[in-house]
């Protein structure tokens, strides 16, 4: 399945800032960093479970987000990438 990850993590405290290297090098390990704080890639069902596991005991979800978006497949999405970005996939929301 094709996901693409958004996140917002609350940096005002330490903690925050520890879950935010915390978020980010998950999600390095499991997709592909496009932006920022957005990720995009292919996993198996089974990976989409460990990975939101995992993140579920990295933030704090009373100050924290994640957005997950699914596809069964990248061709059902058009990616168009205006200024400067990591065009690293040929498909979007």
């Amino acid at each position: 399945m094709y996901i693409i990850a958004v996140y917002d993590i609350n940096t005002e405290t330490r903690e925050g800032r520890r879950a935010l290297n915390k978020i980010f090098k998950l999600m390095k390990k499991y997709l592909i960093h496009i932006q920022k704080s957005v990720f995009e890639g292919e996993l198996t069902k089974a990976q989409f479970q460990k990975m939101k596991l995992e993140v579920m005991q990295i933030i704090d979800p009373d100050c924290d987000s994640v957005i997950y978006f699914s596809s069964r497949d990248s061709r059902w999405l058009d990616k168009e990438v205006h200024g400067l970005g990591k065009d690293t996939t040929d498909n979007f929301i």
